[in-house]
């Protein structure tokens, strides 16, 4: 077989691998160098170098030989007789250039070179998948469902490359088939000596701001900005929107006409409740629509922590913390502040305001109070009501007025 046939062949099959001409002459020349190493040893590999020439269907071997005049090895020596053959001004001693036939590698490594060009064109394969990939990472990208395993789904695209949906991937309510069509963030593009992964994601916040951005097109535009995200995959999530132009309503825009886009997105995540925020530079007013649909009555925020408590009616406060706390956990990332919630009664009932600074409440009542130890509003809420009516000359208007006082005192703070 000679140089030739040995190019014709591989070309044969790197053609029908899509294996451009440039990649197949530096796969080839790694291939020999490879049998040269088998051949002659590792030691050696250093004397020889081998040029690929595609277009005239050429491999040429050169070998260093060292000039003798008697053998001794054969493999790095050559004769005064055959070295003034191919340079007439070769001495004893000199090394000399020889050109090795690939022929003499015999068929069966030659048949061992193409198991090598195969597993070499497969690495090039994968290469050219990962160099494709690695540049869609957190872009949306769809397949067919293929495989599904206990902790992972392997999806199929239109040109076979396979992908891996795992486990902390998936919405919890996602329900997979075999040949079904899914969208999903390509979360993460790995290539390493045990292959190529490519794994997407359905739980990731970039996915629903990539959704967000395929449905809104005032946001591609610029006018619309996402200024966070906050999810809990196929329950909720809380998304805060900025517009740059007044004359557009960001929360309006990303619903869209009788709710059509927002709908859009809800169906893809399988029904997740996607709370639209308009964000505000007034961090008060940020948290507050950040707890809907619970309405704070008030909040206590120190911003340099950050860190607020939000008070709400005593009834509002299971709908202000949520299923599992879900509400103001998301509440508490989407702003970056830690918030706390209060029942207004507990609120109430913990403050210390001396009755004396409490504006509108008579001297009499203050005297009044305080001979029965009533010295500030925490004294006057935690005391039952039976308990102060008891107290002569203070009846049952006088105490609901006090009341109102001290409340309005505290809320006031």
């Amino acid at each position: 077989m000679n140089s030739k046939d040995i190019i014709d062949a591989f070309t044969y099959v790197a053609n029908e691998k899509g294996i451009d001409k440039v990649s197949l002459t530096a796969i080839i020349e790694d291939i020999f160098l490879t049998l040269i190493s088998k051949k002659f040893g590792e030691e050696n590999e250093e004397k020889f170098s081998v040029i690929v020439n595609m277009d005239r269907g050429e491999i040429e071997i050169f070998q260093e030989k060292i000039v003798v005049e008697k053998i001794q090895d054969s493999n790095n020596e050559i004769l005064l007789k055959d070295a003034l053959k191919i340079d007439n001004t070769m001495t004893v001693g000199e090394v000399c250039i020889d050109i090795l036939d690939p022929s003499t590698f015999g068929r069966r490594l030659i048949n061992t070179a193409k198991h090598h060009l195969l597993n070499r064109i497969k690495d090039v394969e994968k290469k050219s998948v990962y160099d494709e990939f690695v540049n869609k990472v957190h872009d949306i990208y769809s397949g067919y469902v293929h495989q599904i395993q206990r902790n992972r789904i392997f999806i199929a695209d239109e040109n076979k490359n396979e992908l891996i949906l795992p486990r902390s991937g998936q919405i919890p309510n996602d329900r997979y088939k075999r040949g079904q069509q899914i969208r999903g963030l390509i979360d993460s593009v790995e290539y390493s000596t045990k292959g190529l992964e490519i794994v997407l994601s359905r739980t990731s916040n970039i996915f629903l701001k990539r959704l967000f951005e395929l449905e809104v097109p005032e946001i591609d535009d610029g006018i619309i900005e996402i200024k966070s995200i906050s999810r809990e995959p196929g329950e909720r999530s809380k998304v805060v929107v900025f517009s740059s132009d007044r004359r557009i309503d960001a929360v309006g825009a990303c619903v869209g006409m009788k709710g059509n886009r927002i709908q859009s997105i809800v169906r893809e995540l399988n029904g997740e409740k996607i709370d639209i925020i308009n964000w505000s530079e007034k961090p008060e007013i940020l948290i507050s629509r950040s707890l809907a649909p619970a309405n704070p009555i008030n909040l206590l925020i120190d911003e340099e922590k950050p860190y607020a408590v939000a008070i709400f009616e005593d009834e509002d406060l299971a709908i202000a913390i949520g299923s599992n706390g879900q509400n103001i956990k998301l509440a508490s990332d989407v702003t970056g502040y830690t918030i706390d919630v209060i029942k207004k009664s507990e609120y109430e009932s913990n403050q210390e305001i001396d009755l004396n600074t409490i504006d509108g409440l008579s001297d009499k009542i203050i005297n009044l109070l305080s001979e029965h130890n009533i010295n500030t509003s925490k004294d006057f809420l935690t005391l039952e009501e039976d308990k102060l009516l008891e107290i002569k000359g203070f009846g049952e208007k006088t105490y609901n007025k006090t009341k109102e006082l001290i409340k309005n005192s505290i809320s006031g703070q």
